[in-house]
């Protein structure tokens, strides 16, 4: 995948919520659930990692009031068709993703995307997960699958991108995604 950025601030096409995830403490995989609640501002009702402020750990240590960028984690499904076919079985949920989608490209959507899910849920994009160690404990090699490189040599972390929740709703498999690109300049997305 490539640092690419729409050009346009118009509405890109359609995709599907494979599954959704959440887990009350920290841990790397997650487990799937009927339907999960987004909560304004704070992220998936129940998770770990919802809040206002910073929840992953090495975020906690570096800056504990650090507005919490990284609510909500999403994880395409086509990532996990890439992985199969380097001999890596891995579900959804496994890697720590409360959403997982099919039909968006995710890792090409600028800073402030917004992510129509279902009926009402929405998300805004604020940038790419950063692929730790801790997914190697998953299944070994993970962490090294899901870096590459693009056509210029640069670094692609294929982790999955990081969002906050602009409008709450439930959301659940076969849901629906819409894509609403910002309007432009639109910036590509970086770690957060």
């Amino acid at each position: 995948m490539s640092k690419h950025v729409p050009e346009s601030s118009s509405v890109e096409s359609d995709g599907t919520v494979v599954a959704v995830s959440a887990h009350p403490t920290h841990s790397v995989s997650k487990p799937n659930a009927a339907r999960v609640r987004l909560l304004a501002g704070l992220g998936v009702e129940g998770d770990a990692h919802q809040g206002v402020t910073v929840k992953h750990r090495s975020r906690v240590e570096r800056d504990p009031g650090a507005p919490n960028l990284r609510q909500v984690h999403l994880i395409h499904a086509e990532l996990f068709d890439e992985l199969a076919e380097q001999g890596l079985d891995v579900s959804p949920g496994a890697m720590g993703e409360n959403v997982t989608t099919r039909g968006v490209a995710l890792l090409d959507l600028p800073v402030g995307a917004l992510l129509h899910l279902g009926d009402a849920a929405v998300l805004e994009i604020t940038g790419l997960r950063n692929p730790c160690a801790q997914l190697d404990g998953v299944r070994p090699g993970l962490m090294q699958a899901v870096l590459g490189r693009d056509a210029d040599g640069a670094l692609v972390r294929k982790a999955g991108i990081m969002s906050i929740v602009r409008v709450a709703g439930d959301v659940a498999p076969g849901d629906a995604i819409r894509v609403e690109l910002p309007p432009g300049p639109l910036r590509a997305l970086e770690p957060v």
